[in-house]
């Protein structure tokens, strides 16, 4: 009896064991199977012997990925501090405008450095991290001359977002020629990728270099980056415009508990040129009847009182001045800087798009599609007059019979919808791209990651380095 009862302990205490090494086990694969192990898999490829092949990689944020910082009172204004992104509308953000150029003047703001992380959130510190530690790439400043030719290299072009698209692409030129003299080599070809409205800048870059085409409607291609740039990674790239840069223009833009106004972000050229291409169907009425509005027409915006012709943010302007006549001044120079900068957004998405050359550059698309994301807006008629509804929750008259998600929402990430990643008029990849639209893709990835995520999601990383470090 004692020996069987010793022996039931001994049994149940050897099954114990092998239920939780099985847990153990099943854990164990569990994490393996579901998240890839980027260092083993990038293992082989860390050791370089000397190998030079590896072109340096640039990384180019997007709209507010690069931290803003203050020469005059020697503080970052942007993101700054957490209570900052809790709290702040960040109006100082707002660039000052010279009255007679309608231009934007210095305001002692300069970029400095990528936004890692702020309040608790990962923008770019992740992928970084994997580029640093499974792609074994070195972070280098330009202006370093290269003396290691046998070590990977990534440089990180922080720009000014607020600024004009085509100021930015003329900085990014200067970075690539300073890296070329770097290396001591003005035949090196470099990598890139970029985030969101970075991938805007670059593609400007990539056919018209330090050119400003947009003072025009003739835009010269002279493929600039073609001696330049070896491979292109987009990721999240509006590339058709996005409904929400119009929405902000509208609303705002919310950040923390707050919500920077549509006053400030107009004084940014930038964000103009995010606005819809003047090919995509942005405007419909509830039977899916597409309304030929032209959104890069003024009078449009006069017409609906959106942005500066809306009487409230009048008004918050006409508080913060101590004269009736100071505050009509800069509104009237507001009204002129908006006309100016929305046509010069027409023509800048225009020129991304305009028949081109073959590249010999590789372009890799990454981006979302699985969240809802604004795609159309819809007019809905109350009391004779025409309202404007940004959200399917807005619209108060809604008919049964129909999918008010379907009508204004799309698959993306829910900044960009997919169609615009693609530079498509139509999710239906059956039907051919439009004519007057020359944007060639090599290969197109999808992740369930929505757009501020986008660059930590392991997948992007994943194939991130698969594309970078292979030599075809």
């Amino acid at each position: 009896m004692p020996h069987q009862t010793l022996l039931r302990k001994t049994t149940l205490v050897t099954l114990l064991a092998l239920t939780i090494n099985m847990l153990i086990c099943m854990n164990s694969s569990s994490a393996e199977t579901g998240k890839p192990n980027l260092s083993r898999l990038y293992m082989s490829s860390m050791r370089n012997d000397g190998d030079t092949h590896q072109p340096p990689l640039i990384i180019v944020h997007g709209l507010m990925g690069g931290r803003l910082w203050n020469i005059n009172h020697h503080k970052e204004d942007w993101p700054g501090t957490i209570s900052q992104v809790l709290f702040s509308n960040y109006t100082s953000l707002a660039l000052p405008i010279d009255p007679k150029t309608l231009e934007p003047q210095d305001d002692g703001r300069i970029a400095q450095g990528i936004t890692d992380r702020a309040a608790g959130q990962d923008y770019y510190g992740a992928l970084i991290h994997t580029l640093e530690t499974a792609g074994n790439y070195h972070y280098t400043k330009s202006g370093e001359p290269i003396k290691d030719f046998s070590l990977r290299r990534f440089y990180i072009f922080a720009y000014d977002w607020r600024q004009d698209n085509v100021i930015s692409a003329k900085k990014l030129s200067q970075l690539i020629e300073q890296i070329r003299k770097d290396y001591n080599n003005p035949k090196l070809k470099v990598d890139i990728v970029a985030h969101s409205m970075g991938g805007l800048v670059v593609r400007y870059y990539l056919r018209y270099g330090e050119k400003d085409v947009l003072n025009t409607n003739d835009f010269p291609v002279n493929m600039h980056g073609a001696s330049r740039v070896r491979r292109v990674i987009l990721l999240g790239t509006p590339n058709l415009g996005s409904v929400t840069a119009v929405q902000a223009f509208i609303y705002g833009r919310k950040i923390g508990f707050n919500t920077i106004p549509t006053e400030t972000l107009m004084t940014m050229p930038s964000i103009y040129q995010l606005f819809p291409h003047a090919l995509h169907n942005w405007l419909i009425t509830d039977d899916l009847t597409k309304l030929d509005r032209d959104l890069f027409d003024v009078e449009i915006w006069k017409r609906f009182q959106w942005s500066i012709f809306d009487s409230d943010v009048q008004a918050r302007i006409r508080s913060r001045f101590s004269t009736t006549q100071e505050a009509d001044l800069y509104i009237a120079t507001l009204e002129k800087y908006f006309e100016k900068h929305l046509e010069r957004a027409r023509r800048f998405v225009w020129s991304l798009t305009v028949k081109a050359p073959k590249p010999p550059w590789k372009v890799t698309i990454f981006g979302g599609d699985c969240e809802l994301t604004p795609a159309r807006l819809l007019v809905e008629e109350e009391k004779g007059d025409s309202m404007i509804r940004l959200w399917p929750k807005e619209v108060k008259n809604k008919q049964h019979e129909k999918d008010y998600n379907q009508l204004m929402l799309e698959p993306g990430d829910g900044q960009v919808t997919k169609a615009s990643l693609l530079a498509r008029e139509t999710l239906d990849p059956s039907v051919p791209q439009n004519k007057y639209i020359s944007f060639p893709i090599e290969q197109a990835f999808f992740l369930c990651e929505n757009h501020d995520h986008l660059t930590g999601n392991i997948n992007f990383q994943d194939n991130l380095l698969h594309t970078l470090l292979s030599l075809d």
